[in-house]
């Protein structure tokens, strides 16, 4: 969440709920809701290591609140995650773990691991198409971050075809 926000924070100054609010806007139903009080806890670290300032406001009749502002050092930590290429393609996975040892162990079936895995992609593959439907269609970020995810979860069907193909 911290790359989030520090992006987040280049339009100007805003206090957490905003932050909070707009990542919600930006990602629609589809991500995950920010937790508010995470969202506080990584602007409170990201103020200690020098990549935001904070500054609070007084408000009439309410609890004052806390304005935060990005650094210099925060503006180029922005830079440097936008330049990053990001991870390299899942090699280490966890199925894939399951699925190698079980023969080993004798203690599982590796095609029905595939079909406990192809059934769970099928299950989150349908909620992604609800979720698409009813996500607001002006919203291009959030239906790309849907679509995103539906063609992951169909490549691994496609590999979990290929696996059983294979182990049959």
């Amino acid at each position: 969440m911290r790359q989030q926000l520090l992006a987040l924070l280049t339009r100007g100054p805003a206090h957490g709920y905003e932050l909070k609010q707009g990542l919600e806007q930006l990602l629609g139903s589809a991500y995950p809701q920010p937790n508010v009080g995470q969202v506080y806890v990584t602007l409170g670290r990201l103020e200690k290591s020098g990549l935001i300032e904070g500054e609070d406001v007084e408000q009439t009749g309410r609890p004052n609140k806390r304005i935060y502002r990005l650094t210099d050092a925060g503006r180029e930590a922005v830079v440097a995650w936008f330049e990053d290429t990001g991870d390299e393609p899942r090699v280490r996975d966890g199925f894939f773990m399951k699925l190698a040892l079980a023969p080993l162990s004798g203690l599982a079936d590796p095609i029905a691991l595939i079909n406990r895995q192809r059934r769970r992609h099928l299950n989150t593959m349908r909620s992604l198409s609800r979720l698409a439907a009813a996500e607001d269609r002006d919203n291009k970020i959030a239906q790309l971050l849907i679509e995103g995810a539906m063609l992951h979860l169909q490549a691994d069907l496609d590999w979990l075809e290929r696996c059983q193909e294979e182990l049959e």
